[in-house]
């Protein structure tokens, strides 16, 4: 019997999300290319350890105990796998159908491209809204004004993670932001995929919800660093992110 190697790795950091994780799961596992899946649960206490069973005939590895936080599980994930893409969903995100293909059709024409990243759409889950997220062609001016990459509907080449080692473990809200900035300084532009490829859940337990000030902290520090400076755009949002969003969630 002929085993079909894995195209892309994706790794599903997870802790306490078990009521999103199957979804999550049953939407890589839908995608048209050959994958190998790394669950990364924190120590979960709801049932997720019942899902990630369920799932685990299917699974390439997974484990459950406390961490140093959601970049060191994706770079430890991503480090257990060895297809030459490579990716990292959430737990409470999901990809849509042929998501994963688009990527990996747009890096085998732009083979300088360090990642490929597509559009994505946002759900409220507190409505059932949803409306797409801000994401635009590759602009080094624009991604210091915001961060136009949707992390969700991307795929990286290994070869370029592994040069870039992976995640910064310090950064907690602002990992993926600095990620494709130090992809677009040593490779160039990431190339941009005009289809919608994932979805991004939006809902009252998200870190970004909950640690917007941090959030704020982290990514003004990481266009600091990578762009030379921080545009006034950051300082005005601010405000209005951490204390208005606050007051009328």
């Amino acid at each position: 019997m002929t085993t079909v190697k894995p195209l892309v790795t994706v790794v599903v950091p997870s802790y306490n999300q078990g009521c999103y994780l199957e979804q999550a799961l049953a939407s890589v596992f839908g995608q048209q290319l050959p994958v190998e899946v790394f669950v990364m649960d924190g120590g979960s206490k709801d049932s997720s350890l019942a899902i990630i069973h369920e799932w685990e005939h299917r699974l390439s590895g997974w484990r459950s105990h406390p961490d140093q936080g959601q970049a060191a599980a994706i770079n430890e994930g991503i480090g257990w796998g060895e297809a030459p893409f490579v990716c990292w969903l959430n737990s409470d995100d999901w990809l849509l159908p042929a998501g994963l293909t688009y990527l990996y059709q747009a890096l085998q024409q732009s083979l300088e491209a360090p990642a490929a990243y597509g559009r994505s759409w946002n759900f409220i889950e507190k409505t059932g809204n949803r409306r797409a997220v801000w994401v635009e062609p590759f602009n080094e001016r624009r991604l210091a004004l915001r961060c136009i990459i949707s992390q969700p509907a991307t795929l990286i080449r290994r070869s370029a993670w592994e040069v870039m080692g992976g995640l910064n473990e310090n950064l907690h809200m602002a990992m993926d932001y600095d990620l494709w900035w130090r992809l677009f300084k040593r490779f160039g532009r990431l190339h941009f995929v005009d289809k919608f490829v994932a979805v991004n859940r939006d809902h009252m337990a998200t870190k970004t919800k909950n640690q917007r000030r941090l959030h704020y902290q982290e990514a003004i520090r990481t266009v600091r660093q990578h762009y030379g400076r921080v545009p006034l755009k950051w300082w005005l949002a601010q405000p209005y992110a951490i204390w208005f969003k606050a007051l009328h969630r």
